[in-house]
């Protein structure tokens, strides 16, 4: 009997190659993120794929430094996806805007002597409106605000939910149930691991609310389509939709498997720094979120460069949440992410080996 792969594509050709090209779903497109190049493609209403060319980061100072460049280079891509999330769904909007056509001004009777209106004072609508404006025209005028606010804003919402609030219901759970409550090292070890079972569950959760959401289905496709085009290309086949579709829509150097890794690292690290009482704790969690985030990049770094049962087993965890973050992509996107492969790839053959 033939045996299966993870699923069910074992006609697949094996990985020739490993590439550092990864890439991010995006609103009907993705961005892909080569060695020289950082191309962004959309799939417009008109059915037409459009190409953009996005500045490339070049990774200097601490970002090159170990256990250290995990965290620099995560937060500078959140600032980037972030940008390119935000030109997909501007791109969309200019497409689906329907060009609004001159009318004529009214005419208006002149009276000899006109009376001045009264000026009135201005309702709390009216005032909140003009107060919108000006944000508005102030983040357009430094729209680089706006996107570091929002990376900040997106880590520390991740932060919360992930990282503070399974501390807050663990502390919660061991004062109730008395479970882990001597200061015994073995105690702290207890309650970090109740805490790391509650920041998974908490994890799969979200992952599982968000697939039910028909956009993030989508975007969800997008993100298999990155990776059947990623294996194809990892493969030495010709990038072509038929080719593509054949691969696997699960890549074991995913972003999905790099959250997980963090969730498992956390729990080790967290057990070292002991247990304490609630509000020293979160201050201790907040503190190391980014030695955790170093010391998983490392990690998948590592799992991505050799392969052997340990790196399998690494990547094993990632590729099961794959099945919540990704979906079987249609042709129409396989298109548009072979697009966005073929514009990064560069000139210098095994210039973006792994």
């Amino acid at each position: 009997m033939k045996k299966k792969s993870f699923d069910n594509q074992a006609a697949a050709p094996a990985c020739q190659m490993k590439t550092t090209i990864g890439g991010q779903a995006l609103i009907e497109g993705l961005m892909m993120i080569g060695p020289d190049k950082k191309v962004m493609a959309v799939r417009k209403p008109d059915g037409s794929i459009y190409l953009e060319e996005l500045s490339m980061s070049r990774w200097s100072g601490l970002a090159n430094l170990l256990f250290v460049r995990g965290s620099v280079r995560l937060f500078r891509q959140l600032v980037t996806g972030t940008r390119a999330l935000l030109r997909s769904a501007e791109l969309l909007e200019e497409a689906s805007e329907p060009v609004p056509s001159p009318e004529p001004a009214p005419e208006t009777a002149q009276s000899e002597d006109p009376v001045p209106a009264k000026p009135r004072r201005r309702t709390f609508k009216e005032w909140r409106a003009g107060v919108d404006q000006k944000i508005d025209r102030f983040l357009t005028h430094h729209s680089e605000v706006m996107l570091y606010l929002s990376a900040i804003g997106g880590i520390l919402f991740s932060v919360i939910l992930f990282i503070l609030l399974p501390n807050l219901l663990a502390s919660g759970f061991s004062h109730l149930t008395g479970i882990g409550e001597s200061a015994s090292r073995a105690s702290a070890i207890l309650k970090n691991l109740i805490e790391g079972v509650i920041r998974i569950v908490i994890f799969v959760g979200y992952l599982i609310l968000a697939s039910r959401m028909s956009e993030i289905k989508r975007v969800w496709m997008y993100h298999g389509a990155e990776h059947k085009t990623i294996a194809c290309y990892e493969a030495q086949m010709p990038l072509t939709v038929e080719n593509a579709r054949q691969f696997s829509r699960f890549h074991p150097r995913c972003g999905t498997s790099f959250m997980f890794i963090v969730i498992l690292v956390s729990i080790v690290v967290f057990s070292l720094v002991g247990w304490w009482n609630p509000w020293i704790n979160l201050l201790i969690r907040f503190l190391l979120v980014p030695v955790v985030a170093g010391i998983a990049y490392e990690i998948i770094r590592l799992a991505g460069r050799f392969n052997n049962p340990i790196t399998r087993a690494v990547s094993v965890p990632g590729l099961w949440l794959q099945r919540l973050t990704t979906a079987e992509p249609n042709d129409s996107m396989l298109e548009v992410a072979i697009a966005a492969m073929e514009a990064v790839i560069p000139e210098e053959t095994g210039r973006d080996k792994w």
